[in-house]
């Protein structure tokens, strides 16, 4: 895998009266809004939209607002939900336009197709300094098939293109390697180069003690990402659902908890390496289980080397957030991705939340990865006590286990050119 340095990045391109293509992750979740008349909304109105959860659209400004203050006349793109290449009212980025004119102080011209005669004629007509946005970019099949023709549509709106799409490089689609390799010059803005130098920290030389605290539903999802952080962490913490695979090759009884059997000889063979290699692997001792998967559910601390027959674990204890917070408070860096329960539901959202509480008081390095971990830490009101909060679950766990992301690649290939 290539090391950032040899990415050009946004310092490299001279923007001024050029048509800047910049690809965004603006994939936020859209609400519907409070109307006083319900008699005058309308199904599938998106001025009726309103962005829930601005994260992604607040980190991609700063390139924006380069390009912008630079003259540029900038043209971004970006996905929205799963259209599955046809037009979805309820997925129009007109929502998106108005939160970022507002984050901008400055209007932001919306775009209702992608490559059509209303994207191409608002392409044409920008000014210096203007921002247009493009309509949701999985609206046309093209897109996610990386088709030619629609990388060349795309390509021949700008003369030059910005990726900063890190929650959307390691997709091989049209906006992410076919556009690159088709105008004067490719680049990686801001947050892209940010979040590569992060990732990259950590599995060159970080800080020491280094603890990867890991959870979420699956452990087919992390096992690459575990295996490629092995010979680099001192200890890993493991939570949520798949810790239950874990607790199960260690031969205790999990009931009927979420479990992946067909992956129990791999997790065996990990915890023989981590051994092997000194990398203490740290288990919960007490779990909150339920008779059954819902918010409602009865539920009760049991001891995680005996789950009772029938009862479902749904969250980790409070002896194992104790012991975590205190291995978290014990290290000089620290990486968290995925919840420790159904943290959505309040009876079983106590560990993540205990994870998350410690990972902000933690005086070391913090990197948070992972939609549900940053959900969790913005909820608590957190955000802005961590080191860094990376915006691209699926990109960071691709990038943390030694893969080179197709969007990063299209960019040295662009530049070798």
């Amino acid at each position: 895998m290539g090391d950032t340095v040899d990415i050009p990045g946004l310092d490299s391109l001279d923007p001024a009266g050029r048509r800047v293509l910049v690809r965004s992750d603006l994939n936020v979740p859209l609400t519907d809004e409070e109307a006083g008349d319900d008699s005058q909304r309308k199904l599938g109105d998106d001025s009726q939209r309103k962005v829930g959860d601005d994260l992604r659209i607040e980190e991609s400004l700063a390139t924006v607002r380069h390009l912008r203050d630079r003259g540029a006349r900038v043209i971004v793109m970006s996905h929205l939900g799963r259209p599955k290449g046809q037009v979805v009212d309820q997925l129009r980025l007109a929502p998106v336009a108005d939160r970022m004119a507002e984050l901008l102080a400055s209007p932001v011209i919306a775009a209702r197709d992608v490559v059509g005669d209303d994207a191409r004629a608002k392409a044409d007509g920008l000014g210096e300094g203007q921002v247009l946005l493009l309509e949701n970019l999985r609206f046309e099949a093209g897109e996610e098939a990386n088709d030619d023709r629609f990388s060349d549509a795309l390509a021949s709106l700008g003369d030059c293109y910005v990726n900063d799409a890190f929650g959307a490089a390691h997709r091989t689609h049209a906006s992410i390697v076919g556009v690159p390799l088709r105008v004067e010059q490719a680049v990686a803005g801001d947050l892209l180069t940010r979040e590569l130098d992060v990732l990259s920290q950590l599995l060159s030389d970080p800080p020491r003690p280094f603890t990867a605290v890991i959870g979420g539903a699956k452990v087919s999802d992390k096992l690459g990402v575990l295996d490629n952080l092995l010979p680099r962490v001192d200890r890993v913490l493991i939570g949520g659902a798949m810790c239950f695979t874990f607790l199960r090759a260690k031969g205790f009884q999990v009931g009927a908890s979420r479990l992946e059997t067909e992956l129990l000889d791999e997790v065996e063979q990990l915890l023989e390496r981590a051994d092997q290699a000194g990398v203490e692997f740290v288990l919960p001792v007490d779990i909150v289980a339920a008779e059954a998967f819902e918010a409602e559910a009865e539920h009760r601390r049991v001891s995680a080397d005996g789950i009772p027959d029938g009862s479902m674990g749904l969250d980790i204890g409070p002896d194992t957030v104790a012991r975590f917070g205190a291995a978290i408070a014990d290290s000089q860096t620290v990486l968290w991705n995925g919840p420790m329960g159904v943290f959505e539901w309040e009876a079983f959202a106590a560990g993540t939340e205990g994870v998350a509480r410690a990972v902000a008081a933690s005086p070391g390095f913090t990197v948070v990865g992972g939609g549900d971990s940053a959900a969790a830490l913005r909820q608590l009101g957190l955000a802005d006590q961590v080191s860094h909060l990376s915006t691209g679950g699926g990109a960071s766990l691709e990038f943390l286990e030694g893969g080179d992301l197709p969007g990063v690649a299209a960019l040295r290939q662009a530049g070798a050119t």
